[in-house]
């Protein structure tokens, strides 16, 4: 009777040879796979929250990622913050939303901060599954500004001009923002001799937003910060990383460069004024060349 033994062994050699083929073949399988999803799932819904800035900022994603042939809808529901909408993301709700540094760090729980490494800071504190893609250079963040007179007057250019200006007053629509600085803050990053005042309208130095209409309309200096005391809020997408793959990345970082605080100011402006934020988008997009 011929010896089973042989054959048996050949069997069970090519079951291993089979799992292990498998098990290696699996990984890269499974990265293909999410590569091919993250460049062709959808729709990749997208967020937004009610103010004319994110409306706009959302709609000039949707208007690149549909010219790359991304599939992509916006979404039904307006949060209400960029927290919330932050949050939408982070639980799956809405897979792409514009974002802010320092509003997504306070959204989320609290991480090691990494000074001057944003990037770094963003990746640790944001849950699995979760991407910053690379910011614009826009940003919304506060601002301390003062008029072209004040400006001629005192010398002032940067904040650390402020501490040779004797005492003037500090306010503004901003001021009561979280990331707002105080007074003593400012002292002890400047040595300024700023006070309070609870009239905006005629504070010597304005706390603002940095796409506030206001600083174009009525000419305003932006106080250069040179020694980073104001936290940054750069707009970035935050999206899903099923969703992040290199089809819809390249087509959002088509952005980073032509966006700046002064156009982002000028489209919100536009968009608060009750122009379309799809064509104030797409006007714009194409006016900087940056459609197909």
């Amino acid at each position: 009777m011929p010896d089973s033994r042989p054959r048996r062994h050949a069997a069970v050699a090519a079951v291993l040879c089979s799992l292990l083929f498998l098990a290696g073949c699996g990984g890269a399988a499974k990265q293909n796979t999410a590569t091919a999803y993250a460049d062709d799932a959808g729709p990749l819904v997208i967020g937004s929250d009610g103010s004319a800035e994110s409306r706009v900022v959302a709609a000039l994603y949707g208007e690149l990622l549909a010219d790359a042939g991304v599939k992509a809808r916006m979404a039904s529901t307006r949060y209400s913050s960029p927290a919330a909408t932050t949050r939408a993301v982070a639980e799956g709700r809405i897979g792409l939303a514009p974002a802010y540094e320092t509003s997504t760090l306070r959204a989320l729980p609290a991480g090691q901060t990494l000074p001057g490494n944003m990037a770094a800071t963003l990746s640790m504190a944001l849950p699995p599954g979760i991407d910053a893609l690379p910011p614009a250079r826009a940003q919304n963040g506060v601002v301390l500004a003062v008029t072209r007179a004040t400006a001629r007057t005192h010398g002032l250019r940067t904040l650390a001009d402020l501490a040779k200006a004797g005492r003037l007053t500090l306010g503004g629509p901003a001021s009561g923002d979280p990331d707002a600085p105080s007074v003593a803050a400012l002292r002890k990053a400047y040595g300024t001799h700023l006070t309070e005042t609870r009239t905006p309208a005629t504070a010597d130095v304005l706390v603002l937003r940095g796409t506030d209409p206001v600083i174009t309309r009525d000419g305003l200096v932006v106080l250069t910060d040179p020694k980073n005391a104001l936290p940054p809020e750069h707009v970035f997408p935050l999206i899903g990383a099923p969703y992040a793959g290199l089809t819809a990345s390249k087509a959002l970082a088509r952005l980073n460069s032509p966006l700046t605080t002064a156009q982002l100011a000028l489209l919100a402006a536009s968009v608060d004024g009750g122009a379309s934020p799809s064509g104030t988008a797409r006007t714009w997009l194409r006016s900087n060349g940056l459609l197909g």
